[in-house]
């Protein structure tokens, strides 16, 4: 096992603050930083995902250290996840699953550069942007256009939900190569700088 990875919680309710804390002290992969230390990855627990919510995700991404961040949110709707993840956003959980397993899981997928979120939400983005959807710059949809495999996909999802490369091959049946080749591929078609902004990129297209 590596060195822990520094995290830090944040959240708009005392209760919400104490449980993540909580769940985070069962993680060996991850501790929790000092006051006023630097945290590598920040999870900010909210309610909901609105506004304020995102205002202090900015805030947070801001600070000196430039932390990634876990958002948790009681609700995730399509168009608060998209909103979070331009907010900058590296992982997002519901909270009911956000489990030491899982919470670990985006906690080192962030401070990876990788992105985290359910694979079912990360469907029915991928569901929309697929269907017509415009590019922010006001023509048509690139990623619709060219289109995802079903191999593709089926590698993006588990890339967005926080698994590396040997686990992605063990899952699908592939060799660790292929699935490289695969993001290699993705990556390239769409000129993506990496497995994160390939998520990103999935997420924002058209829908922003």
């Amino acid at each position: 096992m590596g060195v822990p990875v520094p995290v830090d919680v944040v959240a708009f309710d005392p209760v919400l603050e104490a449980g993540t804390k909580s769940t985070l002290f069962a993680c060996p992969e991850v501790c929790l930083t000092a006051p006023g230390g630097a945290p590598r990855v920040v999870v900010m627990t909210v309610d909901q995902v609105g506004r304020p919510e995102l205002d202090v995700l900015r805030t947070v991404r801001d600070t000196p250290a430039r932390p990634d961040v876990v958002l948790v949110a009681g609700e995730l709707a399509p168009d608060g996840a998209l909103h979070a993840i331009a907010a900058g956003a590296r992982g997002l959980l519901r909270r009911r699953e956000a489990d030491a397993t899982r919470l670990s899981r985006a906690v080192l997928a962030a401070s990876r550069g990788d992105c985290t979120l359910p694979p079912d939400l990360l469907d029915r983005l991928l569901e929309r942007s697929g269907t017509g959807g415009r590019a922010a710059g006001g023509g048509a949809d690139p990623w619709a256009a060219a289109g995802l495999s079903d191999r593709e996909r089926s590698v993006l999802r588990l890339v967005a939900d926080g698994h590396e490369t040997n686990e992605i091959a063990k899952q699908l049946c592939y060799s660790p190569r292929t699935v490289t080749s695969v993001v290699h591929d993705i990556t390239q078609r769409f000129r993506l700088r990496n497995r994160a902004h390939a998520v990103a990129y999935a997420l924002r297209v058209g829908l922003l």
